[in-house]
């Protein structure tokens, strides 16, 4: 357990720096509520990104993105409402993004933009 409990910070610190490369400015990390958890929150031209990370070291078992099924999509949605109502960000325009991130000597990104809408 404890490993993949690294994985996946290892994996979410991957996605942070990706993005921030990619001129999204980082609002939250580890968000969380009763209903689920947000790996990531950011914002880039008055867009508002809910972010799941997913890191692996290999695809063995399947891809990354394969394990966002519609339970997580449904956690991540509803907690993403309480997000914009708490914060006061109903003006923005809402995205669900998904960055699978390959554990390697040197990492591999994958960003998934608009990977599900509900």
């Amino acid at each position: 357990m404890k490993d993949n409990i690294k994985k996946g910070l290892l994996g979410e610190n991957e996605a942070i720096k990706y993005l921030i490369s990619q001129g999204y400015r980082i609002m939250d990390r580890n968000y969380r509520t009763r209903l689920g958890e947000i790996d990531i929150i950011a914002i880039k031209s008055k867009i508002l990104v809910f972010v799941e990370v997913k890191a692996r070291t290999s695809a063995n078992y399947g891809y990354p993105y394969e394990a966002v099924n519609w339970k997580k999509r449904e956690k991540i949605y509803k907690s993403s409402l309480i997000y914009i109502k708490h914060r006061k960000l109903e003006d923005y325009q809402i995205r669900y993004d998904i960055i699978e991130v390959f554990l390697r000597e040197k990492p591999k990104i994958n960003h998934i933009e608009n990977a599900f809408c509900i």
